[in-house]
This record gives C-alpha cells, structure tokens and sequence, in this order.
C-alpha cells in the first residue's frame, strides 16, 4: 500500500504485555526505535525477538515464543547483537522510479478467498467457493511444489480452468513453510496449462494481500492481475534473473531425455515406468535434474512409497543434498512435505538432517512437531 516508499517503517508488539514481568515489549519497542532513527531500510519491517525482518516476507510461528516470527524463504534484513546491529544491505530492497511517495488506500479485501487443499476434497466444494457471488480471486494452497489432485475425468482441473475463463485470478501457493511453487514439474504445468499462476515463494498472508492489492489498482484487470502476481513488487518473493528452465538447443542428449523422462515418471508415481527407465542407467541414480534434484528427492515427495523404496534399493544417497541454494536432504523434504511414511522409510535406510538444515528444520517444527519429530528434531522446542 505504501508506494515509493523513502523511509522505514517497523511493526512491532510483545508476546508478553508491557505491565507484565520479564515481558519482551521494551526491548521490541527500543530496538525498533533504534533501527528506524538510525538506519535507511526504506521498507515496511517487522522488528521481533532481536531480527529485522521483511514485513511481506513474515508468518507468525509461535503463540507463546518470544521468537514469535519467522521469514522462511528470506534471511532476516538485521540481526541485533550485544555488540553491533548487522544489517545485510544487500537484501535490502528501494525505490526505482522516479516518483513520490504516495499511498494506495483501498484493498479489495471482500472479493478475495482463500482454499487449503486437503486429501479427500472433492471437486464440488471447490466449485462452491468459485462460485461465490463476486469472487474475483482464489488464493489456492496446494502441496508441495504446487500439486493439487485432478480428480475423476480431470473434474478439479476443469474447475479451475472454467473460473480462470470466467476472469478469476487463482494463485497456486506450496502450503509448506519454505520453499516455492514450482511450475515446472508435471503437477504444477497441469495448474499452470489452465491458467492458474504459480505464486513461486510467498507466504499465504503475502499471497492474498497483494491479490486484494491488485485488484483494487485502477484499470486491473484479470490479465493484468495474473501477470503482477507473478513478478516481485516490494521483495514479497524471489525473482529469478534467468530462466528457471530452457531448453537446450539441438536434440536432447540421451542423459537429460532420461532424467526428464524419469522426473515425471516419479511425479506420475508411475513405478513400473521408473524401474524401466532406470535400467542400465545406474549413473542417473545421484545426478540432478535442471531444478537441481536427483531422483530420490523426488520420489522424497512423490506420491508413491514404493518408488522411494526401489531408489534406496539399488543403492541411491541418502545423504546426498540436493543442487539448489538451500542444498537439502531428501529426508528434510519428506518431512516439509508432511509425508510421515517417507520420512519413516528415509530414517529406516539411515538418512539424518543436515547440521545445515537444522535451524530451519526447528523452526518448521514448531507448526508439524509430530513429522519433524520423527526426522529427528524433538518436541522440546520452546
């Protein structure tokens, strides 16, 4: 809302009153003065539990913790020391038009929904809230990277293609609490073919004020809206400088033919399909794709058990970190994605977090302690 944005502005709050004892307000309230009278971070910030952290990029984690907040796609902008305040200025986001502050007041807050998808759900209840009198946008959790089941004859996907025909704009958002959504891979094009845009790594709450954000702008229009949603507007999520995928130029070498070939046979939980494509091709079983992945990270969140289980069987790593930034085991994706008889079956072949995965591994643990427990973080969290 706050356009062109010149100064700092920081949100902050307690999770014990002011008036109480031992509570966290003033040291809150001090450090937010601290860093909005002496440091140029023009953007709207929460200040929590000693970390700056971007407004839009922020979930609440804990209702009792004093570390209340987390970012989980987005290192904190500050961190406060004893001793110094370590602002990384790279992340640090400004102005880059030539214009003045300016605010836009109005959200359209009363067109807009959101819909978690569960296991189990049927097409008709999705179609009831698409058919809601004025929707004009869906924010649509889905699992992982961007799945959602099609149903009998592909009914939801036709749902979904037949309200995004209609001008509703359906934005797909990974319910995990790190990571994107991923277009890419066949769950997520089947979504992005009928027109829903893939919200990469938002949070839910960034996700649907933007929707409310846009559709409130002069002149939107679905097409417009669908377009904004997918790039960056205040840092809100990551761009990308270069093409997630392109394809090579020339005919496809027989390696990346098959390591595409078997990337859907996965997602497709297809395990005939993937014992054929993996015969003789024992040199595949620990080479990423072109998002990063090597097969058993894949089937670590693919819909089929006994895939994981064949993987683990012809000897594939488990202990090998995928090829991204974040560099993750396949049993810290099993566990992100909720899927407890992978993570059992993971921990059975002898997989362990990474010492690097840990931090972030306990602060998903705070929302699904029971998964994360069985990967190895225990309940006692505070």
């Amino acid at each position: 809302m706050l356009q062109n944005l010149g100064k700092p502005v920081i949100l902050t709050g307690s999770q014990i009153p002011f008036f109480e004892r031992r509570n966290d307000a003033l040291e809150n309230l001090l450090n937010s003065l601290d860093i909005a009278g002496h440091f140029m971070i023009p953007e709207v910030c929460l200040c929590f539990n000693s970390k700056l952290y971007r407004g839009n990029r922020t979930t609440k984690i804990s209702a009792s913790a004093f570390d209340a907040f987390g970012s989980p796609n987005l290192p904190p902008l500050a961190t406060i020391t004893a001793m110094d305040m370590e602002v990384t200025w790279d992340l640090v986001t400004r102005p880059t038009t030539l214009a003045a502050f300016s605010i836009q007041t109005n959200l359209d807050t009363n067109h807009v929904a959101c819909l978690r998808i569960f296991p189990g759900i049927r097409p008709e209840m999705v179609a009831a809230v698409l058919f809601s009198s004025g929707l004009r946008g869906l924010i649509l959790e889905t699992f992982g990277a961007g799945n959602a089941p099609s149903g009998v004859d592909n009914a939801m996907t036709n749902i979904f293609r037949d309200a995004v025909e209609r001008g509703i704009v359906i934005v797909n958002i990974t319910q995990c609490l790190t990571g994107s959504v991923n277009p890419l891979y066949a769950p997520g094009m089947v979504l992005g073919r009928a027109g829903v845009v893939a919200g990469g790594d938002m949070t839910t709450e960034a996700a649907l004020t933007k929707l409310a954000y846009l559709l409130a702008l002069p002149g939107a229009t679905p097409d417009i809206v669908a377009r904004d949603m997918s790039v960056p507007l205040r840092g809100e999520m990551t761009a990308s400088n270069k093409a997630i995928f392109s394809h090579p130029q020339g005919d496809l070498s027989n390696q990346v033919a098959k390591s595409t070939a078997i990337a859907y046979a996965i997602s497709a939980g297809d395990v005939r399909r993937t014992k054929d494509l993996m015969q003789g091709e024992q040199s595949l079983l620990n080479k990423p794709d072109y998002s990063g992945n090597t097969p058993l990270h894949l089937a670590a969140t693919g819909p089929n058990l006994e895939i994981l289980r064949y993987f683990l069987t012809i000897g594939a790593s488990v202990h090998m970190r995928n090829f991204t930034a974040s560099g993750r085991t396949p049993l810290f994706l099993a566990a992100n994605a909720g899927l407890v008889p992978h993570v059992l079956l993971l921990r059975q072949a002898g997989a362990h977090l990474h010492t690097e995965e840990l931090e972030t591994a306990e602060l998903h643990a705070r929302q699904r302690p029971e998964v994360w427990k069985l990967a190895g973080i225990p309940l006692s969290l505070p």
